[in-house]
Parts: structure tokens; sequence; C-alpha cells
């Protein structure tokens, strides 16, 4: 509980309209995306600039008062669920784009600015920002810095990390500190940035970023490669890559959610074959067209039975738009969804796809699988219903059971979801004891009073559900 003196020198620092306590407003911010975990947190603050945020974070260290960092709630490991009680922190008010800087190539802004919104103002530039994770309409840059987001396109340009070249956080001693700026290159000191980008809001709060930019592709084409064998398509993707060619998109979905996503988003998709892989490359004209027919003829060796290049630009944004919308389609079937996304080498996709597959028929369960299979990044997908305590009983140990096949191929437990609290008790699984010690270390350096988001990323001896609670 948050005493009345802490309540009122919180309110005396952002206002009594920026500092919410009433039930209704602290069970809107009980949840994120993720199911099975909700908590209420005892307030919701959001504070107008740096300033703010720093005198909040005085606050709450001196009185162990826990804060969670909150974009747009759209992460899938519980992440910003609020499970210890404490201050959710909120962003509305930090949304500006401060500079676009045509000469340094890089963009400028606060943590809570949509991330599709960012796109499009640099886009109207001519420059490009390839990081697109699928809730990019909604999803905030400050959350996608925390959660090191991926995206469609992460095959050829890697993934937020790989963007994030300055930043300016408060420690949660309320100190504000910049790592990194507008350089190409930058070796003073340990990599500073790259430790907080991914952190998850453990470590600190991220008030503003600049970020790398780069022209835009020339053109870029799409095609749908068709498979009746979900092992060819899986294999094809590795002999892809074999052959030296990285697409822009390699993105797979399984026969169930192709019949899922058509229904929702109606655009043609065939929903007669076991497996589609869906193609994008970008850059120069002539290269474009020289990978993309090379590309069909390997998907033509390894037995597709149906190549087919997108017409127009209106119809291969289509195609775009649906995959993303795999989530939100397969989440009209069930009550309960949980999407997750094991992540291996690519070398092993087609044993993983096959993996989930027998998993799934071992423990009785409906999963679905899409993803980013050009990076080995994979989301089995059970719609479910959390009322049903023993089917929920067997999707849990499906899902476990997938993380350590992911594991024994070489894998990792989340490629891009993160840990959050929903799969801190598998992170041993990846880093082992001596790894969690090592980060235990780092976190305590910097949060010795454990007020940043506590709970979340270090292992737990089980996955718990978290009701709200008053």
């Amino acid at each position: 509980m948050i005493s009345e003196h802490v309540r009122a020198t919180l309110i005396n620092i952002v206002g009594l309209e920026n500092y919410e306590d009433s039930p209704a407003e602290r069970l809107v911010y009980s949840y994120d995306a993720t199911p099975q975990f909700q908590s209420m947190p005892d307030a919701v603050i959001s504070p107008r600039h740096t300033k703010d945020v720093s005198d909040i974070l005085k606050i709450c260290s001196e009185h162990r008062v826990p804060i969670v960092p909150r974009g747009s709630g759209t992460n899938l490991c519980a992440g910003t669920c609020p499970t210890q009680g404490g201050i959710v922190m909120l962003f509305k008010h930090m949304q500006q784009i401060l500079e676009i800087d045509e000469e340094n190539l890089t963009v400028t802004l606060q943590p809570g600015v949509i991330t599709l919104e960012m796109i499009e103002a640099v886009e109207a530039k001519g420059l490009f920002y390839p990081p697109d994770p699928s809730s990019m309409k909604i999803s905030t840059i400050g959350g996608n810095i925390n959660e090191n987001s991926g995206g469609l396109r992460g095959l050829k340009y890697g993934v937020t990390r790989d963007y994030v070249i300055g930043l300016e956080i408060v420690l949660p001693n309320g100190d504000i500190i910049r790592t990194g700026g507008k350089l190409a290159k930058d070796v003073a000191g340990y990599d500073l940035t790259r430790l907080f980008v991914g952190s998850e809001g453990t470590l600190g709060v991220i008030t503003e970023a600049t970020l790398k930019l780069i022209p835009m592709p020339e053109t870029k084409k799409t095609i749908l490669a068709l498979y009746q064998d979900i092992e060819a398509a899986a294999k094809s993707v590795s002999t892809i890559i074999a052959n030296k060619i990285i697409p822009t998109t390699l993105e797979f979905l399984d026969q169930p959610t192709l019949v899922v996503v058509e229904d929702f988003a109606r655009i043609g998709l065939p929903t007669n074959v076991k497996a589609v892989l869906l193609i994008e490359q970008d850059g120069p004209l002539q290269v474009v067209e020289r990978d993309i027919q090379k590309i069909a003829e390997l998907c033509k060796s390894e037995h597709a039975v149906s190549v087919e290049v997108a017409q127009s630009d209106e119809h291969a944004e289509a195609l775009r738009t649906a995959r993303r919308s795999a989530l939100s389609a397969l989440a009209r079937l069930k009550p309960t969804t949980i999407l997750e996304d094991a992540t291996v080498p690519r070398s092993e996709i087609a044993k993983m796809v096959q993996a989930i597959s027998d998993i799934a028929e071992k423990y009785d369960v409906k999963i679905c699988t899409f993803g980013h299979a050009g990076d080995g990044n994979l989301h089995p997908t059970c719609p479910t219903d959390v009322r049903d305590q023993e089917e929920i009983h067997r999707v849990e140990q499906a899902f476990a059971e997938i993380f350590e096949k992911s594991i024994e191929l070489g894998g990792t437990i989340t490629g891009e979801h993160g840990v959050g609290e929903m799969k801190a008790p598998y992170l041993e699984l990846k880093l082992g004891k001596e790894g969690i010690a090592a980060m235990r270390a780092i976190k305590q350096s910097f949060d010795p009073y454990n007020i940043m988001n506590p709970g979340k990323i270090f292992a737990k001896n089980e996955r718990k559900r978290v009701v709200v609670t008053s």
C-alpha cells in the first residue's frame, strides 16, 4: 500500500489529474495482453517529462514502492502486469517525435510514441525504420525497446536492438544518464545502450531514444508458396538461406492458422494446403527480380505445389496484413489464447515444426503454428479456456515440453516476446544457474531495492497464475 504521505508527494510532482488510484483505473492497468496474469496496482501515474520521472523514482526508491513502466500493454509475457503491486507508470504525455535528422539518418523521440506513427513519419522523408512488430499500430517505442521487439522484417534487417543507438534513462535512484548518441562508432566503456534494450523495465526507465534509420528500399516483391507437406515448407526455409539469399520476410503459416486467418481477413488465402510460406524481398529492382525468381525455383524444388507472385502492391500489403492479424484471428476461437515464441536455428525449423505437432497430439491440445520461419522464430498458439483447469494444465505441460525441445535443438525459450513473469520459470533452461546469478548481480547493482518491475525475468520454481487483488 502507498502511504498518504507518499501519495501526496507524488501528486505534488505530477498533479492530481496525472495520479489515479480509483478501483476502476487500477483495474484497467492490472493486466496486459498475457492470459492468466492479473494483479491490481496501487496507483497509476503519468509523468509529463524526464524530471517528473526522476522525482518519482527518488520517492519510490526512498519508500521502496515498486514501479512498472508500461507502454500499450501489448506484450505477451506478463512483463507489464503489476504482480507485486506498486505504481504503473504511463507515458501518455511523452509522445513527441523530437527530431528526424536526415544528415545523420536518425530519429529521436519519447517513449510514448506509437511505433507505426514514427514509421510513417520517417517514411514521409524517404527513410526506413525496419523493425515492424505485429502490434505496431498500437505498441509504443518505449515498449518495443524494453521488449527488444522483432517483426516480419527481422530476418534481413534485425530487431529493435539493432537500431537503438542512444538512450536517456532514469535510474532507480532518480539519476539521469545518457548512453550512445548519433554515432556510427562508440566503444567508450560498457555498452549500456544494449544492456537496457530488452531489460523489460527492470533496470530503469527509458525517457528518450535515438534510433538509426536507413534509406528506403527501391522496390519490393512478395510471393506465396503453397505446400501439401509441412516438413517440405519448413525445409524450404533452410534451403533458401543455404543458397545465400536473405529475404526481407520469410513467414510460415500452417493449415489451421490459414483457415482462421482467411475467415478473419477474407483476402483469398488458400485453405486447402497444409502450409504456406509468405516471402518478400526488397532492394534494387534487378536484385529483387533475380532473388524472387531463384526463391520460386528453390521452393518448387522442395515440392511447393504452387508459387504465386503478388500481382500488385495492394495484394502484397493485404498478404502482409493478413499475416500480422494471425493472433487476432486465432483469438476469436476460444476465450483464452496462449501464444508463445520458441526459437531455434533456421536449420532446425523442420524438426521444431514436427515436434510442435507431435507435442500437441501427445497432450491432446490444438496448437496452430505460424511465425518468422526465416529467423527460426515460431509462434505455436493454443486456443483454450482458462476456466477449464484440466485443459490448461495440459496446455502448460505441452508448452513446457516445446521450450525443452527448443533448447535441445540449440534454440531459446523466447525470440522476441521477452521473459517477463510468464517465462521466468523456464529461464534456467537457457541460461543455467550461473547465467541467472550473473543477471541477478547486474539487477542488484542498478536496482538494490528491487523497485523496478519486480518479479520479472528471474526464474521461479513454478508458473503461477495471478488473480486480481484489491
